[in-house]
């Protein structure tokens, strides 16, 4: 008889430019989701702070040896879990040289050991006028590289963030790497959550037959922005299986990875593909 299924938790919450009340914020609820039996939990681009402006972003920035990094992993060593931590605003190794930042989604393990970093490599230049402009690439350098999926108690994890759920590309090459559960930590905003998120993100999870994770922030982050929020898990059918709405707290998901065997030995895309006629994508196929 199968055992329990493993339980994930996905966090939503509604970051400030001020670190302090958003650790406390989140670390309620990563030990919340510990309590609950989460093995892995998930947190949303800017968990960290979302800043006012360029200036103030840049500012509060940290390497991943700083001081609020060295709290996270303390974080995951006390509650035993795996923290997916989506959207770090990483001063990197070529800080000093360029004083500009990453847009980093680490994976800590339950040792608090980093097991994964990847850099965003779509950053969010968007102009629709009279409601929404952004400008990442003002002060964000381009991660150089899909990060190949990572072993975890729920599945081979591929990890993305925000803004790359609008290129079908990097999560092909992450089912092709291996990737069983897709995640996509974000802070979208109303204007194109409302008409975009849970369509792009369906259609993420039925085109790789992967789990799609995607936590999200949530409300007014500051006077000048708000999030969409709508944190979801969507099955490798697209079925929307676990959501939270609007506000923070979570929302949890059982990982069924006979079903997701399932759904791609009967509809087998992967089989299908033409690579003869339009190239394949990404890392190497997994073993």
């Amino acid at each position: 008889m199968a055992g329990p299924k493993p339980l994930v938790a996905v966090g939503q919450v509604t970051s400030t430019p001020d670190k302090e009340p958003n650790f406390a914020a989140c670390s309620a609820l990563v030990r919340e989701a510990a309590r609950r039996g989460a093995c892995l939990v998930f947190l949303p681009e800017g968990f960290d702070y979302i800043g006012r402006d360029p200036a103030q972003t840049l500012s509060l920035a940290e390497g991943l040896d700083g001081d609020l990094m060295g709290r996270y992993a303390r974080l995951a060593r006390d509650c035993g879990v795996w923290l997916s931590l989506g959207g770090f605003h990483e001063r990197g190794q070529d800080w000093a040289a360029t004083q500009r930042i990453y847009n980093c989604h680490v994976l800590l393990d339950p040792t608090g050991r980093v097991a994964a970093a990847y850099r965003k490599t779509h950053l969010c230049d968007v102009e629709l006028e009279g409601r929404v402009s952004m400008k990442e690439s003002g002060f964000t350098n381009r991660g150089t590289e899909i990060v190949p999926p990572v072993s975890t108690p729920a599945g081979k994890l591929g990890l993305s963030i925000c803004y790359d759920l609008r290129f079908p590309e990097i999560s092909l090459a992450l089912r092709r790497a291996g990737a069983e559960i897709l995640t996509y930590p974000s802070a979208f905003t109303v204007t194109t959550g409302s008409a975009h998120w849970e369509v792009l993100l369906r259609a993420r999870a039925i085109e790789s037959q992967c789990y799609v994770v995607a936590a999200a922030q949530t409300g007014r982050n500051h006077e000048g922005r708000a999030s969409y929020g709508h944190s979801l898990v969507v099955d490798p059918w697209g079925t929307v299986v676990a959501q939270r709405g609007e506000g923070p707290g979570l929302c949890y998901a059982e990982i069924d990875l006979e079903y997701l065997q399932r759904v791609r030995r009967e509809i087998p895309v992967q089989e299908h593909r033409r690579p003869d006629l339009y190239g394949t994508v990404g890392l190497p196929a997994a073993p």
